[in-house]
């Protein structure tokens, strides 16, 4: 076994043991079929040769919510070299959530470029510094809004750096290129549930 081989199995060994001792499944390997339930969302639009691993899983039944955190990986190609990224995501399932398509990221120079050549994004003017952090897109601003609630707006103005996307019943969670360790596994888990609770009614209806 190769030094990598041996960190993979380690890493996977030490999600196994957190998922038994929560009370959730763990699949070493993407047997749901995550991936493909999340194609529409823009994280899995990044490069290529992308992959789930790694899945810690479980469903609720009061409400109807299937949540799975996973590590998922893609590969980006630029003819002569390639890098490769891995980021740890929340992933909820939830009819009580019907959301609007948008996608939160943090903002970055190329948003601000985007900016000056009237790609703009939506911003919130009674919450400045959550627009200076941000950058929120969707095609349907008015029912974003809606969703992105003072109580929204004010958690995220307090937690910068993460990156949310949601459509319908689905929202994901996540730090881009950021592989979350194991003994902060659990903390990242009750965060994600902070989160989905933020957008608990917060969308449309379907």
């Amino acid at each position: 076994m190769g030094f990598f081989d041996f960190l993979k199995s380690k890493r996977g060994l030490h999600l196994s043991q957190l998922a038994k001792r929560l009370g959730y499944d763990y699949l070493a390997r993407d047997e749901y079929g995550v991936r493909h339930l999340l194609m529409d969302f823009q994280l899995l639009k990044i490069g290529g040769r992308k992959r789930i691993k790694h899945i810690i899983s479980k469903d609720f039944y009061d409400p109807d919510l299937k949540i799975k955190i996973f590590d998922y990986q893609y590969t980006i190609s630029t003819g002569q070299s390639s890098a490769t990224y891995v980021q740890t995501v929340f992933f909820a399932n939830c009819k009580e959530l019907g959301l609007p398509k948008f996608c939160l990221k943090p903002e970055n120079l190329l948003h601000t470029i985007g900016a000056w050549l009237g790609k703009n994004d939506i911003d919130f003017e009674s919450f400045p510094e959550f627009s200076k952090s941000y950058h929120l897109t969707g095609e349907d601003e008015y029912i974003i809004r809606q969703t992105f609630s003072d109580d929204v707006l004010q958690y995220f103005t307090q937690h910068s750096g993460w990156s949310v996307e949601g459509l319908n019943y689905f929202l994901i969670f996540y730090k881009s290129k950021k592989r979350q360790a194991p003994e902060v596994m659990q903390p990242f888990i009750q965060q994600g549930f902070e989160i989905l609770d933020l957008f608990m009614h917060k969308g449309y209806s379907v």
